[in-house]
């Protein structure tokens, strides 16, 4: 499970790139209660658009007389490339009749067979029954970046988060260095902290915007190392 504090570290974006690269059969979730917008950022698996009306909402219309792993993927859509995506609300007001949704959703999604998960849960804090979600995760991984501010409300969410893991979503240009800034702050409060590079072009490629080989990218050179961390850390 991929999450955040404050600001706009790039969790979808980092989500999206380690699903792209996971070494094993993956699902890509949009827990997000804010609302999401996978479904108008990646191209579908025949070239059109995802359907933004299919997805969380839809599971959540059925599953109120209980959820069970295989009612997920009647909810799913393919993008480019053959990985499956669970798109997510389109706008916070769909979250309020859905209070009830997040702890039987984490639980289905922890019992599919066969597949990882990873979800995209956006920002902690205005949303609290994402614990609900988050009490069932494998990994709770939180991303910042290795600014001052954003740093010091990491530090904060990790006093009253259960994580596992930090991601620094870091410039190329000090890369070691951001991550190590960030690991010397809070490394004693988790297992590992880990880095991706702020790419915006390999970002680009990977919603489909121009053309490019997306697998030289930064962005998707470091989600390949990130991905095979976080695999070997289950």
């Amino acid at each position: 499970m991929l999450a955040a504090d404050k600001g706009a570290p790039g969790v979808t974006t980092a989500a999206t790139a380690l699903a792209a690269v996971w070494p094993r059969p993956v699902l890509l979730a949009e827990c997000d209660p804010a609302g999401g917008d996978l479904a108008y950022r990646l191209p579908a698996a025949d070239g059109g658009v995802l359907n933004p009306g299919k997805g969380l909402l839809t599971l959540g219309a059925t599953a109120r007389r209980g959820l069970e792993p295989a009612q997920i993927h009647q909810h799913t859509q393919k993008i480019i490339g053959g990985l499956d995506v669970l798109a997510g609300l389109t706008h916070a007001e769909q979250a309020a009749g859905l209070t009830w949704l997040w702890g039987p959703l984490g639980r289905a999604l922890a019992a599919i067979p066969d597949a990882d998960v990873i979800a995209d849960c956006g920002r902690l804090g205005a949303h609290p029954q994402l614990g609900d979600l988050l009490a069932e995760a494998e990994q709770v991984v939180l991303l910042t970046r290795a600014t001052l501010d954003h740093v010091a409300h990491l530090r904060e969410r990790l006093q009253v988060t259960k994580a596992h893991g930090v991601v620094v979503i870091a410039d190329p240009r000090a890369y070691r260095a951001s991550i190590d800034d960030v690991r010397r702050i809070v490394g004693p409060s988790v297992q590992f902290v880990y880095g991706l590079a702020h790419d915006p072009k390999g970002a680009e490629l990977l919603r489909g915007q121009w053309g490019g080989r997306l697998d030289r990218s930064l962005l998707i050179r470091t989600a390949r190392d990130l991905a095979a961390r976080l695999v070997s850390h289950r």
